[in-house]
């Protein structure tokens, strides 16, 4: 009884009134036995570890190995123990002379890098072909930006011989002045021949010819949405269809003659109708001024502009100049006189020199300018 007491006190009985009351135990903790905690992981078992040592002992002695058979030889002879027994020690001092020399060698082991693998790397590697794209990219980008900014002098001497084989004669003769000078960038190596003839011959010089003038004004306005070469090349055909574009001539041309110029050279009627129709404008402006060439000049005072432009991007299609000139003209009912046209025949007749300051014929205009003045 007196075990049984002291248990149930234990237990947590309580003494209510003076009667022993069962009382609950949720509230009080019991303290956990080391048995029932959870054990942590040791260390050694995260690895794996050879089946030859135990897992809860590293150092524990391996299993032996199951027995094996053993076979029953004869005793070997006295001359075959000897021999034995030298290829044994031979053997072993071998092994010792190998363990030395690896000791050595693992002392002075060489230093493996990153550059060294890739000297071994094959070559058909992706990393191999990107490198050899990368190395040719960079060689084609130097080779595109060698020549920015720099324009080759071109004549058509070089053009035909070669710069090697041509004289200092031929190099004479190719320059207007003598001197082996940069034409105008948009003369390039490719430019044509003819081309190159009308820019060292005619592009930029004073023009005081009315059939000239007239002629130019023509091929200005034919040129829209053509180039200087095509027009060039078509220039005979169009001095032909048009009798040498005199004026009289041409103003008198009627409407059968202008279907039977049209059919023959292959031009647009409503071209040819615009070319007489400028011939009867100019009869007119004679009337007023006296002939072509002194309305014209009288726009610039008789004087050519200079605007000394030192690169071809920085030449305009237009001007102010031309806009009021071609307002002009086509309040006196002229055609195909816009002012980009009127600024490409300002151009060609030499009321202007757009020639750039660094091309010869720069100072060979300017010079006809004011001898033209002079006289």
């Amino acid at each position: 009884m007196c075990n049984s007491n002291v248990k149930s006190a234990a237990a947590g009985v309580a003494q209510i009134d003076g009667r022993p009351v069962l009382q609950p135990a949720g509230n009080r903790v019991a303290p956990t036995p080391d048995a029932a905690r959870p054990l942590k992981k040791s260390l050694h078992k995260s690895f794996s570890m050879p089946a030859s040592y135990d897992n809860n002992n590293a150092y524990a002695a391996p299993r032996p190995a199951p027995a094996e058979k053993v076979a029953y030889l004869p005793p070997p002879t006295p001359a075959a123990a000897r021999a034995t027994t030298k290829a044994a020690k031979a053997g072993a001092e071998k092994s010792r002379t190998t363990t030395k020399a690896g000791k050595k060698a693992a002392a002075v082991l060489p230093v493996v890098t990153f550059a060294a693998l890739d000297a071994f790397e094959p070559a058909g590697s992706i990393a191999a072909a990107q490198r050899e794209h990368v190395a040719l990219a960079q060689a084609q980008r130097k080779q595109r930006i060698a020549h920015y900014g720099r324009t080759a002098s071109f004549s058509r001497v070089e053009g035909r011989v070669g710069t090697a084989t041509a004289t200092p004669e031929q190099h004479l003769a190719a320059s207007p002045t003598g001197h082996d000078e940069k034409r105008c960038s948009f003369i390039t190596p490719y430019s044509d021949p003819l081309y190159v003839a009308y820019h060292d011959e005619e592009w930029g010089l004073p023009v005081h010819d009315d059939e000239l003038l007239f002629e130019m004004l023509t091929l200005s306005g034919v040129q829209v949405g053509a180039d200087w070469t095509s027009i060039l090349k078509k220039r005979h055909f169009y001095r032909e269809a048009f009798s040498g574009f005199n004026v009289e001539d041409v103003a008198k041309y009627t409407e059968k003659q202008m279907a039977s110029l049209s059919a023959d050279y292959g031009l647009d009627l409503g071209t040819v109708r615009g070319v007489v129709n400028n011939a009867c404008r100019i009869i007119e402006v004679r009337r007023d001024f006296g002939s072509l060439d002194k309305y014209v000049w009288a726009f610039v005072n008789n004087k050519p502009l200079s605007p000394s432009y030192k690169y071809s991007r920085k030449i305009p299609v237009k001007t102010s100049k031309s806009e009021s000139i071609s307002k002009d003209m086509v309040r006196r009912g002229f055609r195909f006189v816009g002012p980009t046209v009127i600024h490409s025949f300002m151009q060609a007749v030499g009321l202007t020199n757009d020639h750039l300051v660094s091309c010869p014929r720069h100072r060979v205009c300017t010079s006809a300018a004011a001898a033209a003045r002079g006289n």
